[in-house]
């Protein structure tokens, strides 16, 4: 118990913030975040975007997490003062309501590991990557599923394709419910 309070409450936030920090972001971008909850995540990007714009989108299942309202989440932005550059949507990760190339870059902590089926979870990688611009990034922090995320981006056209484990901070209960990172990057040109 006392791993997952910590990492809930502070271990996610610390590896979250370092992967954000590492993006290098010009602070224009557009980013995505898939099932972004009450905005942990999508609120810390926000702040990175002083001329950019940090989409949220999610189901609001409070099965999926407590408290999960997108009147909170936007409640949420209000107090990190980050209101004026959040949207954030209901939608369905597995269907997109987005053009193709729109985000620079597409997130996601833990949520897509809530889609119960493998085909699911393959439809929601197909549609951010779909939904990512060329040299764009992605980055999935999951517990369970990231060896299909790892094995699906490659054959979706990513490239730099890797899957790590984001160590003690991020181990919710124990090293046995450990969350890992995938992240890659859509090539500049097709093929590359």
């Amino acid at each position: 118990m006392t791993d997952y309070l910590y990492t809930s409450r502070v271990g996610k936030f610390a590896v979250w913030r370092e992967l954000l920090l590492q993006l290098d972001l010009r602070g224009d971008e557009r980013v995505l975040d898939l099932g972004c909850g009450r905005g942990a995540v999508l609120l810390m990007v926000a702040k990175l975007l002083p001329r950019g714009r940090a989409v949220g989108i999610d189901l609001w299942k409070s099965s999926d997490q407590s408290g999960n309202a997108l009147e909170v989440t936007r409640r949420n932005a209000e107090l990190e003062g980050v209101a004026d550059r959040v949207d954030v949507r209901t939608a369905d990760m597995r269907a997109l309501p987005f053009e193709d190339d729109s985000f620079d870059v597409v997130l996601s902590s833990l949520a897509i590991h809530n889609i119960v089926d493998a085909a699911g979870r393959a439809k929601a990688i197909d549609e951010a990557v779909r939904v990512l611009r060329r040299g764009g990034r992605i980055l999935i922090a999951d517990i369970n599923a990231t060896r299909e995320y790892e094995v699906r981006l490659p054959g979706r056209g990513m490239s730099e394709v890797e899957r790590r484990s984001l160590g003690p901070r991020m181990w919710f209960g124990g090293p046995w419910v450990a969350a890992s990172l995938v992240r890659a990057r859509k090539p500049t040109v097709a093929g590359e």
